[in-house]
């Protein structure tokens, strides 16, 4: 008897210690994201899964339904972020902007358009988090979604419409007074925000970091060290656009000659008329290469506005920085995926805070138009260090 109990004392111990070396510590536990932007609300696609003409809510619903299956897929052997293993929790769904299109006739409201992103990605996501709890959803603006607050010089109806900036500002800002479309202030009522992730810093900002956006960021980042690795959302690609910065010449309206959209609180420094050229914001940018050369640990960029997928490396109009950088597609206004619906895609991230590692792999999800129920398949995908050297 007493043999039997000191064998099934040692089968008790020893199933233990399997099991504490077979959990991973909370510190290493690989954090998943799903990223997507531009959903474009209000606008139709030419072709969609066989059909034509499709709104942008059909073509988001189909979209969602594809990222709820993201915890079913095993991940490609690239020698990425939990290469070859099963996805099993996504942590964060982000999604930065342009949430409705500008109101321009015969586009709908900014309220319709959030009412229709409400259901499909606040109430039709059943992703998971690691906890087992509804994985968190992170907002940033885009140049739509603020025309509709602030006006355009572009014919729109209404004039204004705030919803989807009040909205995500409520969500992500969490004021003690939630705001209102009467009360909300685009000039002092920006969605700027971060939160900390098993030691990875993820910063949120307004449309692109112009310099009034960089004092919010320099206040932040002095909350943080600076072996942390920083990542930010937002927006605009690094170069941004020179119709988004505001009109120069007083009184700074936004005019249909001038083109510009008075979207930063940043004034336009190239000119009187917002060119379109590829070195169009070179001076603004330069602003922003000098942020990053004083705060190295900020070590990826995500953004859409540009609308495909990309992975590159952002090096400054003087190429004298180094930024990875990724650019996510768009379900409606694809640059490539608008005319080819096979290239549709969103992102994963994969974010292994213990090795400071971040993979990206892009998630083409309507490879088979005549078959929706087919799995996503996965595209390319990039690796990088988030070591502070």
């Amino acid at each position: 008897m007493q043999y039997q109990f000191k064998n099934i004392v040692k089968a008790i111990f020893l199933g233990l210690i399997i099991s504490l070396t077979c959990l991973k510590p909370a510190e290493s536990q690989v954090i998943q994201m799903v990223y997507t932007s531009d959903a474009h609300y209000a606008l139709t696609r030419k072709n969609f899964q066989g059909a034509t003409n499709v709104s942008a809510k059909m073509v988001n619903a189909a979209m969602i339904k594809k990222i709820n299956a993201v915890p079913q897929l095993i991940l490609p052997a690239d020698d990425g972020v939990s290469s070859g293993e099963k996805v099993a929790a996504v942590d964060y769904l982000i999604q930065t902007g342009d949430i409705a299109n500008r109101m321009e006739i015969p586009y709908q409201s900014a309220a319709a358009s959030w009412a229709q992103f409400s259901e499909d990605y606040m109430h039709s996501v059943t992703l998971k988090d690691h906890q087992d709890k509804p994985a968190k959803l992170l907002l940033a603006p885009g140049n739509h979604d603020i025309s509709n607050a602030i006006g355009s010089s572009k014919l729109m109806n209404p004039k204004t419409d705030p919803t989807s900036m009040v909205q995500i500002y409520n969500l992500m800002m969490k004021p003690a007074q939630l705001k209102t479309n009467e009360n909300y202030n685009y000039a002092t009522d920006k969605v700027n925000y971060s939160l900390n992730v098993k030691g990875i810093h993820l910063m949120f900002i307004t449309l692109w970091p112009d310099s009034a956006e960089r004092i919010w960021m320099q206040k932040d980042l002095e909350n943080v060290a600076k072996t942390t690795p920083v990542i930010v959302f937002c927006h605009d690609q690094p170069t941004s656009e020179s119709k988004h910065f505001t009109n120069p010449l007083p009184p700074y309206n936004m005019t249909a000659d001038n083109k510009f959209e008075n979207l930063t609180t940043e004034h336009y420094k190239e000119g009187t008329v917002a060119a379109k050229e590829d070195d169009a914001t070179n001076i603004e940018q330069r602003g922003w290469v000098k942020f990053l050369k004083l705060h190295p640990n900020i070590k990826a960029y995500f953004h859409g506005n540009s609308n495909w997928n990309e992975f590159y490396v952002y090096s400054g109009p003087d190429h004298d920085v180094a930024l990875n950088t990724f650019r996510v597609d768009s379900p409606m206004k694809g640059d490539y995926s608008s005319k080819d619906e096979t290239k549709l895609s969103f992102q994963l991230i994969s974010l292994d805070p213990a090795k400071q590692e971040l993979t990206v792999r892009e998630c083409l999800w309507d490879t088979e138009p005549t078959n929706p129920a087919s799995k996503t398949v996965f595209g390319s995908s990039k690796t990088v260090s988030l070591k502070v050297q």
